[in-house]
């Protein structure tokens, strides 16, 4: 069957409704209907998940599905097998608990895991060995103009500062609501909500003046951005794991078990390499997942 692979430059936003109605394949295997967030690291993981499995000789589908909760909710109603979500998002967005500074990433997975089976039936698989927490970012220009270092900063002098982010981001838990409540002020002369792909472009053409990034986002680096200290830790561990029903794992346990040799090999420096492989790059994102995992010996080259 000839697959649409889905990327950077994709018409986002699919409607949870096709991706419903394309359960059922003819092979003998279900078919595994993969969803994502809309941003480049989510696009490279569901990509890594469709053609290892694809290639395992089951028959999958990956199509983004939009935000978190869009993900979240899609699986809840059975519309979607699997999707890469973030323990600290699960733990705060969907679960609706609390963090504390006391807990650290395997706390807030097994917290997240045992949740999860209990409230959802489904199963949070390993975790990948990277902390794509998220971050705000200045140039290190304007930001030494102001004598800004950390978050506590930002917080207090960013009234002459126009502020980009997500949409998303102005709503959340971990987003700027609990930032406003942690920190206090955020009063910010502007905030802007842009597409997640322009944020960082929209930062290096002077447009905004600080922006939410990721952890494992390459731009980072590749344009000499400060990242600000979250002195008063905010913000959970956010390492990526598969989210997947566990009716399918309860008939086909090998599924996780692929999944979690996948998750096993991707470590920080490992996914800000593919991440700007795409962003960077102009690679498309199946391109760069199909190469990692035949690198890898995940799959046959």
């Amino acid at each position: 069957m000839l697959k649409r692979r889905w990327f950077v430059g994709a018409v986002l936003g699919t409607s949870i409704a096709i991706i419903a109605a394309c359960s059922g394949g003819s092979s003998g295997e279900p078919k595994i209907r993969i969803g994502s967030k809309d941003f480049t690291e989510q696009y490279v993981l569901g990509n890594l998940y469709e053609i290892l499995l694809d290639e395992s000789g089951f028959d999958a589908d990956y199509r983004p599905a939009g935000g978190s909760s869009e993900n979240h909710q899609a699986i809840v109603n059975g519309e979607i097998d699997l999707y890469p979500e973030y323990t600290g998002t699960a733990l705060l967005t969907h679960l609706g608990l609390e963090f504390d500074s006391t807990m650290d990433a395997d706390v807030v997975y097994a917290t997240v895991k045992d949740a999860y089976a209990q409230d959802f039936n489904l199963a949070v698989l390993e975790p990948t060995d990277f902390n794509n927490t998220y971050v705000l970012v200045m140039t290190k220009a304007k930001a030494s103009e102001l004598g800004i270092e950390t978050v506590s900063d930002i917080s207090t002098k960013g009234g002459d500062l126009v502020f980009g982010t997500t949409q998303e981001f102005t709503e959340r838990d971990d987003g700027l609501p609990g930032l406003r409540e942690t920190y206090g002020g955020f009063n910010f002369k502007e905030v802007v909500a842009l597409d997640p792909g322009l944020l960082y472009s929209g930062i290096e053409e002077g447009e905004i003046d600080a922006t939410t990034g990721f952890g494992t986002d390459g731009q980072i680096a590749a344009f000499d951005l400060l990242v600000l200290e979250d002195d008063k830790s905010f913000w959970p561990p956010y390492p990526a794991a598969p989210i997947m029903r566990q009716e399918i794992i309860d008939e086909h346990p090998e599924v996780a078990e692929l999944l979690n040799q996948l998750s096993a090999v991707i470590d920080a420096d490992t996914m800000q390499t593919l991440n700007w492989e795409v962003a960077g790059n102009g690679r498309e994102a199946d391109e760069v997942a199909r190469e990692f995992l035949v690198e890898q010996g995940l799959i046959d080259g």
